[in-house]
């Protein structure tokens, strides 16, 4: 397949309502039908909603992990794709995603359901730090029937760096081209949406690979996460507001970027101790922030045991000193002995289902803490 090149038309077994098996298609649809009407959605991620002169609304995000979904009752449902470099995964009924790889900006059709309710959704498996992917919404054609969309009590976000994004995870091997991470990057089956999904949440993938507290993975420029957090895409025109978004749950991890590598001539650290003391000063200071924007909300500080244990050690220091200063909703979770056998030895399949089972483990013994306790 060429760069550029959509993926036509792919084939999917769908259990309809009936419990009869049948084969749906998703293709470009063509020419846009006169009869077509919006179909109400649930999103997921932090979104720049624009309106068109015509009223039509799209959708354009940056941050990793967005999903869209609606429910309807009829046989076909379109939906409608911008420009982005991107992989999208379509789930019909809660059946195995089928995926569209860079497809063309189009209206495309979900067509040959058997008559009755279904449920569509679209998760943005990649990475886009490049440039935001546009989705123009879902839309129902003549006699069928918008059915409400998902409403969800739990909400979890998760505030990373490229093990969050689920970066080359689910690559066999550890050297890759940028083209095979980009191509085995799936964000839907890293450890965030796989535990969040276990618990039914809504969730925020706020996560950028290669950046960290106050330091870039060797050195390199861009905004630290802190810096790119409070805005809706990494641009910063526009602060990022939802008042709908009030997480149970705040997981974050970063530090790998800060500390896997020795510090370059130039960079405004003259000493490792500098480093440390930047670093623990601005992770004390985004938390505090954090906690500003989600008063209920309880913290999970993650770290591996890369870098020696330093980065595990920084973070059981930022720990101490946000206990120090009054905060009480916070617990650190190390994540030893993972495999790192993705590219650029990253964590695998195997092991981003170890992180989630490990703070499943820590949720199902702190049930508390979705009252906001």
């Amino acid at each position: 397949m060429t760069r550029n090149g959509p993926v036509i038309t792919a084939l999917l077994g769908l259990l309809c309502a009936s419990s009869a098996s049948l084969a749906a298609s998703i293709e470009p649809a063509g020419t846009t039908p006169r009869t077509l009407r919006e179909l109400p959605m649930s999103m997921g991620g932090r979104m720049l909603v624009e309106r068109a002169g015509n009223g039509v609304r799209s959708y354009s995000y940056q941050w990793p992990g967005t999903y869209f979904e609606a429910a309807f009752k009829g046989s076909r449902v379109y939906f409608k794709v911008g420009p982005g470099d991107e992989i999208l995964h379509i789930l019909i009924d809660n059946q195995p995603p089928v995926a569209l790889t860079r497809p063309a900006s189009g209206l495309y059709q979900v067509k040959g359901l058997a008559k009755g309710t279904h449920s569509i959704r679209i998760e943005v498996a990649t990475e886009s730090q490049d440039a935001p992917g546009v989705f123009g919404g879902f839309a129902l054609p003549a006699h069928a029937a918008a059915l409400p969309s998902p409403k969800r009590a739990r909400q979890i976000e998760f505030i990373g760096d490229s093990y969050t994004v689920g970066y080359g995870n689910l690559s066999t091997k550890t050297a890759c081209t940028p083209e095979e991470v980009w191509a085995t990057t799936d964000n839907s089956r890293a450890f965030g949406p796989l535990t969040a999904k276990h618990y039914g949440a809504d969730y925020q993938i706020n996560a950028i690979s290669g950046h960290g507290i106050v330091r870039n993975y060797n050195g390199r420029d861009g905004d630290p996460v802190p810096v790119a957090y409070p805005f809706v895409q990494f641009d910063k025109k526009v602060p990022y507001e939802d008042k709908a978004w009030h997480p149970q749950l705040i997981v974050i991890g970063l530090g790998t970027n800060d500390f896997s590598t020795q510090l370059n001539p130039g960079e405004k650290w003259s000493s490792r101790e500098e480093l440390h003391s930047s670093y623990e000063m601005a992770y004390v200071k985004f938390v505090q922030y954090l906690r500003t924007r989600n008063s209920d909300a309880f913290f999970v500080l993650m770290a591996t045991d890369g870098a020696n244990g330093e980065i595990q050690s920084e973070v059981k220091r930022v720990m101490t000193q946000l206990e120090a200063a009054g905060e009480r909703k916070v617990a650190f979770i190390p994540m030893n002995g993972l495999t790192m056998t993705s590219c650029n030895s990253h964590p695998s399949m195997a092991d981003d289902q170890t992180v989630s089972d490990e703070l499943i483990r820590f949720l199902d013994g702190h049930p508390q803490l979705w009252q906001g306790k």
